[in-house]
């Protein structure tokens, strides 16, 4: 029998998380690139065969990030130098022609199988990699989330297959083409999420041999891996507080993995020492991020948070109850991701409200009537959208809803104190990406959004409005008041 050891290592979604955080002990570190670079670089000493990966979401998130547009992410990633990542929805964020810069960039291979330039029935990325290993051929291909195909409305030359049926079509391609009884062992990189994934495992065809499916996007803290159809599926939380770790035994006469030990590895100080020159090379961004954007904007009357992006938040208040006022609107929806912090304030520096509001969209006003506003409540508080892979969201003051959760079905709306009526028509103001995807997010065609013939772009950027609001109102305060309600 002709084996051998493999580990490992994998992130996902670490969404520009490059210092380390005071941990409740005193003196100790949690997370960090520099702590993360230090562990990758232990391992890598200690054992023979490491290979680590990303599951995508490298970017956005950080002041720093958001200043460079992901190039000094990548400057970044070059450093912790990973074997092979997939992309994620936010690596999008900056555009498409900027996302291929930034692939130029990169001194590591990126990889994805469902992306097509639609006219020419042409992959956009590489579609896999087969990386060589201790006389052992390891083959990697990656998968996108719906999402993508989101923020690329506006790029017609460019599809995907989204749904999970056809992205198996897509694994299943690439392995019947590429797959040969020289490969050894075979990895799905992902970024659809850890439900999806689960999904996408019972689909896909033994014969393929997908060994490992190694996920992002839903934010998933694991104890042990799952295992669907014979494939061992993981995911690392989200940030750089941990990192997911396999250690396996692969067998070179049947292709497949005989023995495994997987364990997520928290980062800090007491496992791995910073590394120190990563440190300095990231210091030296913040360094300018410092001087250009540490003045204050603003102090709230106490710290505001946002833990979960799946319930009301205080700090998700403030901002769809500043975004109310300013388009002067009953219903104001929030993306609830689009608020990239888990707190902020008392004080506010300009610094730290770009890392919490890094989105430049647009708003804009939309007239509905009340039956399908109720339609669109139903449709974003129903439970499978809240599971950490749907899109949820704040709203404001005025309204007031409770729902079902045994018949799915919204008991009670209303603006104001007074109920919807189904008849009367009601404003309702969307950031321009939810506005765009409205039937995917909110149950609502773009023309139904549009028919009553009133719609308002009330500003070209919600980044600049907010940043006013902000600075014009001292010491506000916000509360979680249910104004979204579930009930039994």
């Amino acid at each position: 029998m002709n084996t051998r050891k493999f580990t490992i290592l994998h992130s996902n979604d670490m969404h520009g998380d490059f210092f380390a955080d005071d941990a409740k002990e005193k003196g100790a570190l949690v997370g960090g690139l520099s702590l993360l670079s230090g562990y990758i670089n232990r391992v890598r000493e200690e054992e023979e065969n490491v290979l680590y990966v990303i599951s995508g979401d490298m970017v956005q998130g950080s002041i720093i990030d958001s200043e460079y547009k992901g190039i000094s992410t990548i400057e970044i990633m070059n450093y912790l130098a990973p074997d092979v990542v997939a992309l994620g929805n936010h690596e999008f964020d900056y555009g498409l022609p900027h996302l291929l810069f930034l692939e130029k960039m990169a001194n590591f291979p990126i990889v994805n199988a469902n992306l097509y330039i639609k006219k020419y029935n042409k992959r956009l990325m590489n579609p896999y990699i087969v990386l060589k290993k201790a006389g052992f051929d390891i083959l990697f291909t990656g998968i996108i989330t719906e999402k993508i195909m989101d923020a690329l409305k506006q790029q017609e030359l460019v599809g995907s297959f989204v749904s999970l049926e056809d992205a198996s079509l897509e694994v299943g391609k690439i392995c019947n083409a590429y797959r040969n009884d020289d490969i050894d062992l075979t990895i799905l990189l992902t970024h659809i999420g850890f439900e999806s994934d689960k999904e996408l495992a019972a689909l896909l065809r033994p014969e393929w041999g997908v060994d490992l499916i190694i996920g992002g996007h839903s934010h998933t803290i694991l104890d042990q891996p799952e295992k669907v159809n014979n494939i061992f599926i993981a995911q690392a939380g989200v940030g750089t507080d941990q990192i997911g770790r396999f250690d396996i035994v692969v067998d070179d006469d049947t292709n497949s993995i005989i023995e495994y030990a997987w364990k997520l590895i928290p980062i800090d100080d007491s496992i791995a020492d910073p590394d120190r020159r990563l440190d300095e090379f990231i210091c030296s961004f913040q360094t300018v991020v410092d001087r250009k954007y540490n003045t204050m904007l603003c102090k709230f009357a106490r710290e505001l948070t946002h833990p979960r992006r799946e319930e009301e938040t205080a700090l998700g208040n403030l901002i769809a109850d500043a975004f109310a006022d300013i388009a002067q609107t009953d219903v104001m929806l929030v993306g609830s991701g689009s608020i990239r912090v888990p707190k902020l304030g008392p004080l506010v520096t300009l610094k730290d409200f770009i890392a919490c509001f890094p989105y430049d969209d647009s708003l804009t006003r939309f007239s509905i009537p009340g039956s399908k506003l109720i339609t669109l409540f139903e449709h974003i508080m129903r439970p499978e959208n809240r599971d950490g892979e749907g899109e949820c969201y704040q709203v404001n003051g005025r309204v007031r809803v409770e729902y079902d959760e045994t018949n799915r079905k919204v008991t009670s709306l209303k603006i104001n104190d007074n109920h919807v009526s189904p008849t009367e028509f009601y404003t309702i103001c969307l950031q321009g990406y939810h506005a765009s995807n409205s039937q995917a997010y909110l149950n609502l065609s773009e023309a139904e959004l549009l028919e009553s013939g009133t719609a308002k772009v009330v500003t070209t950027s919600a980044q600049q409005v907010l940043d006013e609001y902000l600075r014009s109102h001292q010491n506000l305060d916000s509360k979680v008041e249910g104004r979204l309600n579930y009930k039994a």
